[in-house]
C-alpha cells in the first residue's frame, strides 16, 4: 500500500511539474510588451521597428517612458544611457533628450495617432509610438499626421491607396484631424512626384519587391514624417504553380468554425486532458489510502 501511495505521489509530481514546466499556466513576473515605435527629427530615424518593452523602472507597470527607454536600448548607439533623458518638473515627467537631441520642452509624442497627456501613460501590446522632435521651436509648427493604415501587403505592380490625416485644433482648442492635403508621398525617403488631394487621399503602385517605407513632405506645413510600412511580394510569373492555397501552405492547425490558426485552442485541449489525468492520479491516491 505505501508502494502506492509513494508512486501515486510521484505521479502527480511528476504531471504538475510537466504542465507548469510548459508555460501553459505559468506567469511571467515580469511586465513585457510589444510594441512599433517610430522616431523623428525633421527626418525619420525609427520606423515602426519593434520594440520589447520591459518596466525598467519597476513601478509595475508598462509607460511611455519605458518603451522609449527601451527603444534607445534597443536602437540608439550607446542605448538610453546616451540617447535619452527625463526630468521631473511642475508638469511631471518629461523628456530632456531624444535620440541624442537635446530639445527643452520641444518634443512630442503619440499612442496610435492620439496625443499622450504624459510620459507615464500606459502603453499595450501591439501599440504604436510615435515620438519627436520639434524642427519649430519658436512655434511649433510640426504637424503630426499619419496615413489610415499602419501596414499594406501587395504584390509588385499592384496600386494602394492611402489616407493622410493631420491632427490639429479647433477655435476652442479641441483636438480634431484635417486631411492632410498636397503632402508629396516618399518611399524609402524618394520623392514619387505624388501627392495627397483635398481628402488626403493618395494612390500610388508598388514596383518594388521587398520592406518600404512610405512617408510623406510637405511644401507648405513642417510635417512629423508619417510611417506605413509596405511588404512588397514580387509579382507572379506565367507557368508558376498558383494552385496551392493559403490554408495548403500553412501547417497550423485550423479552427473548424472559423479556419483561423488553432494554436490557442490546441493548447486549452492539451491543458484540459493534463487536468483529467492529474484528477485521476488524485483520484487513485484517496483510494490507496481509504485502503
Amino acid at each position: 500500500m505505501k508502494i502506492r501511495k509513494t508512486f501515486a505521489a510521484a505521479v502527480i509530481a511528476a504531471l504538475l511539474l510537466n504542465l507548469f514546466g510548459t508555460g501553459v499556466f505559468a506567469a511571467d513576473d515580469a511586465l513585457s510588451a510589444n510594441v512599433f515605435m517610430t522616431v523623428a527629427n525633421g527626418e525619420l530615424l525609427l520606423a515602426q521597428e519593434p520594440v520589447e518593452v520591459t518596466d525598467y523602472n519597476s513601478d509595475g507597470k508598462l509607460t511611455i517612458d519605458d518603451a522609449l527607454y527601451a527603444a534607445h536600448e534597443q536602437y540608439y548607439e550607446g542605448g538610453a544611457e546616451a540617447g535619452y533623458g527625463t526630468e521631473y518638473g511642475q508638469y511631471g515627467l518629461s523628456i530632456t533628450k531624444l535620440w541624442g537631441a537635446e530639445n527643452g520642452s520641444g518634443f512630442g509624442y503619440y499612442v496610435n495617432n492620439v496625443s499622450a497627456y504624459s510620459l507615464t501613460d500606459k502603453m499595450e501590446d501591439g501599440d504604436y509610438l510615435t515620438a519627436f522632435v520639434y524642427t519649430d521651436t519658436l512655434n511649433y509648427s510640426d504637424t503630426y499626421c499619419y496615413f489610415d493604415k499602419n501596414t499594406v501587403s501587395a504584390k509588385a505592380g499592384e496600386e494602394v491607396t492611402l489616407t493622410l490625416s493631420a491632427a490639429g485644433y479647433d477655435d476652442q482648442w479641441n483636438p480634431i484631424t484635417v486631411p492632410a492635403e498636397n503632402a508629396e508621398i516618399t518611399v524609402n525617403g524618394v520623392k514619387t512626384g505624388l501627392k495627397t488631394d483635398k481628402e488626403g487621399k493618395v494612390t500610388l503602385k508598388l514596383d518594388t519587391a521587398g520592406a518600404l517605407v512610405i512617408s510623406a513632405v510637405s511644401e507648405d506645413t513642417v510635417l512629423v514624417p508619417p510611417v506605413c510600412r509596405a511588404s512588397v511580394s514580387a509579382a507572379e510569373t506565367d507557368g508558376a504553380n498558383n494552385n496551392t492555397s493559403e490554408d495548403e501552405k500553412d501547417d497550423t492547425p485550423k479552427s473548424p468554425v472559423t479556419g483561423e490558426n488553432n494554436t490557442a485552442a490546441s493548447v486549452a485541449v492539451l491543458s484540459a486532458a493534463m487536468l483529467a489525468v492529474i484528477c485521476l492520479a488524485v483520484l487513485t491516491l484517496r483510494k490507496s489510502y481509504e485502503k
